[in-house]
């Protein structure tokens, strides 16, 4: 048991990382559905790493960042696509 309460969100930090690793990119390769996909996720999971008996806030926090960093990402695709925004960030 302990060892997915700590592989399975190491695994997970890919998901935030990449997001983060993107924001540099122009926000024209931002997949609109994916990530608005991505927020409702970490959402779900973010639950259940709370709710899970013993908690997983390993889990819990990288689905938060992962909240966060898509989110920035949406803003970023919200402004390009319909705000007016330029190419680069």
């Amino acid at each position: 048991m302990a060892a997915t309460h700590f592989w399975g969100p190491v695994a997970n930090w890919g998901l935030p990382l990449a997001a983060f690793g993107d924001m540099r990119a122009s926000p024209d390769i931002i997949s609109g559905r994916m990530t608005t996909a991505l927020i409702f996720y970490s959402m779900a999971f973010m639950r259940f790493a709370y709710r899970v008996q013993p908690r997983n806030l390993l889990l819990m926090v990288c689905h938060g960042t992962n909240i966060v960093a898509q989110s920035i990402q949406a803003g970023r695709y919200l402004t390009y696509h319909y705000g007016g925004g330029t190419t680069r960030p």
